[in-house]
């Protein structure tokens, strides 16, 4: 009679500790399912420019507190949204890294309102040995040869900066801007104002250009005056010969001089007088 009891015993507490068990644990999935919020992530690294579909987005829980500003909590919101800027997989979609609803896909839309797209061709050593990625700012370095304009003056040899702080759009057909291998391409697409795409095309019918990589976040600007062969050596250039001045004309001008006086006497010589002067 007693072991039935203590089996009875035993059976109540375990039932009793299953539905507080039970309890507590749907308490707690209540309480967590108030404090996270749906986030919608990208599934698979997506590009810039590129157009998203259901497929390269994901809903994950996200703690309530801490939700980047601009979030999407559906699917459906961003399809057929462009990127225009690069995220990794398991990164939130945000507002600011999406174009204009209506923007179509590919590279014109990344490009800032204003700019335009330029292509230049480089090889391995222009390109900065392939270092020169989507996303890095570069300067661009144009030798030429100087005209002097003086008459019978040959030209000079010069290597100067036009352009500071372009950005580099892509890199051949790729706009993918989160890797960092150096890619050895055949040209390289740069983001310019009009003005500067004016320059980038004249510079590339006078001379050779070469692309400088430079700090992604250092924005000062230097005028330099450029290299010339004379800089490079630290020679002084030379000064073209100017013609010889001309002399002036000398005019020498005679004056009659006055005879000196001299002691005369008369002479008779028969019937015939004259003058002797010594």
């Amino acid at each position: 009679m007693k072991n039935v009891r203590a089996i009875v015993m035993l059976l109540v507490a375990a039932i009793a500790g299953l539905g507080a068990v039970a309890v507590a644990s749907r308490w707690l999935i209540d309480r967590s399912s108030g404090m996270t919020a749906k986030v919608a992530v990208a599934d698979i690294d997506i590009n810039l420019g590129q157009r998203l579909s259901p497929e390269f987005i994901k809903m994950v829980d996200w703690p309530a507190g801490s939700v980047p500003a601009g979030t999407f909590n559906d699917v459906q919101k961003l399809d057929g949204r462009v990127m225009k800027n690069s995220v990794l997989r398991g990164e939130p979609i945000l507002e600011g890294k999406l174009t204009p609803v209506g923007t179509q896909g590919g590279l014109s839309a990344v490009i800032a309102q204003g700019d335009r797209a330029i292509t230049v061709r480089v090889n391995d050593v222009i390109g900065v040995a392939g270092f020169a990625l989507p996303g890095n700012y570069v300067d661009i370095i144009v030798s030429t040869q100087q005209d002097k304009g003086a008459k019978g003056s040959k030209d000079e040899n010069i290597s100067k900066i036009v352009l500071e702080k372009i950005l580099v759009l892509a890199v051949a057909q790729e706009v993918g801007r989160d890797e960092t291998k150096p890619k050895v391409v055949n040209a390289v697409t740069l983001e310019v104002t009009p003005e500067q795409a004016e320059k980038l095309d004249l510079a590339r019918s006078v001379g050779t250009l070469s692309l400088v990589l430079r700090n992604q976040v250092d924005t000062a600007e230097l005028a330099t005056p450029g290299a010339t062969k004379f800089t490079l050596l630290g020679t002084e250039a030379p000064v073209a010969a100017s013609a010889p001045a001309a002399r002036p004309v000398v005019r020498t001008r005679y004056v009659a001089r006055r005879a000196a006086p001299r002691d005369c006497v008369g002479v008779l010589s028969g019937v015939l007088g004259g003058v002797e002067c010594f």
